[in-house]
């Protein structure tokens, strides 16, 4: 399953990066490994860098694997959101916090690798365990270049 979600970073690309337009799609085959997933869209997508599709693809796929690698069958919902100036992305699951939260957040490269990819759009990324539990992961991204 995690494979399918995961795609190996060493393997030569044989497409053009995925994003956003793929969401459907990451959407389907995170339901067909097993968990239950719901997609918001709200507002208009202005035209985006190639970068901000792909980063945020990333982030929604690398949560999704998070969520499948250490919430077990929890219910997932994925949010993206345009204003003038930011793309939000946000997944929240109800998975249950881990008893005694004894791994800090963070010290695997998942959620390293995704504050570090918004970071260098000029975005930035929080993550963290919900109050009344589950997890959430937040970006935002810019939809134009800073000045």
């Amino acid at each position: 399953m995690l494979a399918t979600l995961r795609q190996d970073a060493a393997a030569a690309p044989r497409s053009p990066a995925p994003g956003l337009d793929r969401l459907p799609e990451l959407i389907e085959l995170t339901r067909a490994a097993g968990l239950s997933v719901e997609a918001e869209v709200a507002g208009k997508a202005p035209p985006l860098p190639a970068a901000v599709h792909l980063a945020a693809y990333r982030i929604i796929q690398e949560s999704l694997t998070n969520v499948a690698r250490h919430a077990g069958r929890a219910r997932v919902t994925v949010r993206v959101t345009y204003d003038d100036t930011n793309m939000h992305v946000e997944i929240d699951d109800d998975g249950t916090a881990p008893s005694g939260r004894g791994t800090p957040i963070g010290t695997g490269s998942g959620i390293t690798g995704m504050r570090e990819r918004a970071a260098a759009l000029g975005g930035e990324l929080s993550a963290g365990f919900r109050p009344g539990g589950g997890f959430r992961v937040s970006a935002r991204l810019p939809v134009r270049p800073a000045p």
